[in-house]
């Protein structure tokens, strides 16, 4: 379902565009966030770059192995390229071997979810909670303690290198 056909469902329905412009963005939160970041695509546009926008608000898959993210081993917190929300600490990044970062659990309050049918197969898909950006999926096939395995694009994250005292 693209955000356009959801966003025409929406306005079938009745919702005011304040409330499907923020429905369509996180495609998922059930109660709006008061620092919630809603732009127009043209802002989006400008403020992301193309692989950035097309992941973010497109929900496009960047190719594997391609974000120098993968090997990043620092101290310090995996945020939103879209709005800078934490998403992840260091400490919860493993190696999953798909060429995709991977986090076996994220912050708290940090993404809404919703059922992604494009490859026939329901998959669980994440957004952040602030700006709505398309992040990956979650999968049931990683390590202990939550057997989680987000799979993020690394187009889709900044990292902040935890400042040393």
């Amino acid at each position: 379902m693209t955000r356009r056909f959801f966003l025409s469902a929406l306005s079938a329905l009745g919702l005011s565009s304040q409330s499907q412009t923020a429905s369509a963005a996180s495609a998922a939160t059930t109660s709006p966030r008061t620092d919630a970041l809603i732009l127009s695509e043209a802002d989006w546009k400008q403020r992301l770059t193309p692989a950035q926008y097309d992941v973010l608000r497109q929900a496009g898959t960047e190719r594997p192995h391609s974000s120098a993210l993968n090997a990043e081993k620092r101290a310090g917190t995996f945020v939103c390229a879209g709005c800078a929300l934490p998403l992840f600490d260091a400490n919860m990044k493993f190696e999953s071997g798909t060429g995709w970062p991977s986090f076996f659990t994220s912050l708290p309050d940090a993404f809404a979810t919703t059922t992604d049918f494009k490859m026939i197969v329901p998959r669980t898909e994440y957004h952040c909670a602030r700006c709505g950006g398309h992040h990956g999926h979650v999968f049931n096939d990683g390590p202990r303690p939550t057997g989680k395995r987000y799979c993020n694009n690394g187009v889709a994250l900044k990292f902040v290198a935890e400042k040393k005292a």
